[in-house]
């Protein structure tokens, strides 16, 4: 039987995984996303699946559906809530600048020079490390598919096999590629970009910087194309 998209496993609380999984609330429905590699064409942006947005998607703050209807703040109970990330930047003026500290694993909004908001992020796991420097937004896509990394599904959504790299995993007869969303996506190098995404709270992607929802919505909406990024370690 495919898999589908809706199915939630349900643990029993008297089996041997119930202690470890209880303290990881976050990740209780769906395992974090593989790939291949950062290293991939522009338009597939961060290795696609690292930051899969699918019917639901988890982050330090909890969980929630459908990212066009992602919540602005801390989550569903039994989430861990985020207690970091803020925006204050409306009333601010100035040309915007970001700070990304793979240390702190955090990013940090500025204003003319004020700090506007923070946020908790996800950057490179070992071997897949996000870049340090100075950088720039080169591209804004709200709506952000890779065109290589995803799923291949059937005409009513049912997964036929999950994270396929088109380049590499043929495509089953009647199957329909179905590309990994990363909303807010905001290139800054290659295929590195910030956007929304999975943020188990350790450095975790393929070399993006992975963001709540609620705070890369706010940090698209008030950057533009060459406005800086500086990533430091």
């Amino acid at each position: 039987m495919p898999l589908t998209r809706n199915a939630t496993p349900i643990i029993s609380p008297h089996s041997e995984n119930f202690a470890l999984m209880s303290r990881l609330p976050g990740l209780l429905s769906f395992s974090a996303p593989l790939l291949a590699g950062c290293a991939v064409l522009f338009l597939t942006g961060c290795a696609g699946l690292d930051s899969q947005v699918r019917d639901e998607t988890y982050y330090i703050g909890g969980s929630h559906t459908s990212y066009n209807q992602m919540p602005r703040g801390p989550t569903k109970p039994g989430g861990r809530d985020d207690t970091v990330s803020y925006w204050n930047g409306d009333g601010l003026s100035g040309h915007a600048s970001i700070k990304i500290s793979l240390g702190e694993q955090r990013a940090y909004f500025y204003k003319g020079g004020k700090l506007a908001g923070v946020s908790v992020v996800s950057t490179g796991r070992e071997g897949f490390n996000t870049a340090t420097g100075s950088f720039q937004i080169i591209q804004k896509d709200k709506d952000h598919v890779s065109s290589r990394f995803g799923d291949y599904v059937d005409g009513e959504g049912n997964i036929l096999k999950k994270e396929v790299d088109t380049e590499k995993d043929p495509k089953p007869k009647g199957a329909i590629y179905d590309g990994a969303r990363m909303p807010y996506f905001m290139r800054i190098v290659g295929g590195t970009g910030m956007h929304a995404g999975y943020l188990p709270g350790y450095p975790a992607s393929h070399g993006c910087i992975r963001m709540p929802a609620f705070m890369a919505e706010k940090f698209f909406e008030n950057v533009s194309v060459g406005t800086p990024v500086t990533v430091t370690e």
